[in-house]
């Protein structure tokens, strides 16, 4: 064996003779010993990795959109998030777009119609969903608060026709009662009590499994808090949530709707029937991730 001076270390290791020293009395270079005051250290050992090193945090899917998003990376899974969830959303609650047009409205900012009208309230809602998703994935590790869920009702119905309507609350909760597929829903002047009932309730734990945000899902559309936009407000929050808590999230597909309604219907009595319909989404998901190579 070949043994190098603390001199000769230094300049291998491109560090300074103190720091070839230190390494050497704390035990971390393997094989090295004083000889009087003298160390002898092997030729093939390694420089030790500096103790205060930052270590790198695990690059997760929430970190990934982060980036995308800031970076503006396009065909990535940012890209592929916004479209999918903002065209599914929507067209359950009736949107007219089409999937082409809702791509083109993301990626060019401008509406591509041809020998068609459009509904200038589907365009609307469209970039204002994407402005959503932004807000979602920024805020995806703070708690869920009343003022967050007002936030996104604001950001998806500003500038719409509802907006203009006296009776209609931006941001707000709802001012007259309505039902939800004929089942009624909370009475205006209970909204606020049973909302901050709701959140305390869900808040209570740290820690959340998707059978949890599930079930906060089903009392949200129960309340239904909002005049408009309650499904969609949902769906953006179920989407929030399982970035918060590192579950594989999901969107609901136009073709697992009745599914997705039966679940909520049916929650009560088997929950098998919602939670089936989210793994059933959450693993098209998981094939988006698959194609990007992103680790779940």
């Amino acid at each position: 064996m070949r043994y190098l001076s603390v001199v000769d270390t230094a300049k291998k290791w491109d560090v300074s003779e103190r720091s070839v020293r230190n390494y050497c009395a704390q035990g971390r270079v393997s094989g090295a010993f004083l000889s009087g005051k003298t160390w002898n250290i092997p030729e093939n050992s390694r420089k030790p990795e500096r103790t205060n090193k930052r270590k790198e945090r695990p690059l997760t899917l929430l970190n990934i959109l982060r980036e995308q998003k800031r970076s503006k990376f396009p065909g990535g899974i940012y890209h592929k998030t916004q479209i999918e969830l903002t065209y599914n959303s929507n067209h359950i609650e009736g949107s007219r777009l089409t999937h082409d047009q809702t791509r083109y409205i993301f990626e060019t900012n401008i509406v591509g119609v041809e020998g068609e009208a459009l509904n200038v309230d589907d365009v609307i809602e469209t970039v204002n969903h994407f402005r959503c998703i932004d807000t979602i994935i920024e805020n995806a590790k703070t708690a869920l608060t009343e003022k967050f869920v007002k936030e996104l009702h604001r950001i998806l119905k500003s500038g719409t026709s509802d907006s203009g309507k006296d009776w209609f609350a931006v941001g707000e909760y709802k001012r007259l009662p309505n039902e939800v597929g004929g089942r009624s829903t909370a009475l205006p002047g209970k909204v606020s009590a049973r909302m901050k009932t709701l959140l305390t309730e869900y808040n209570a734990e740290e820690k959340k499994t998707l059978e949890d945000i599930l079930d906060f899902h089903v009392k949200f559309e129960r309340i239904h808090p909002f005049q408009d936009g309650n499904g969609r407000v949902g769906r953006l929050i179920m989407f929030r949530e399982c970035l918060r808590h590192d579950i594989v999230p999901f969107i609901i597909e136009d073709d697992l709707k009745l599914f997705y309604y039966r679940g909520l219907k049916e929650w009560d009595r088997e929950k098998g029937y919602l939670t089936d319909t989210c793994l059933t989404a959450q693993d098209k998901y998981k094939t988006y991730l698959d194609y990007f190579g992103i680790a779940y």
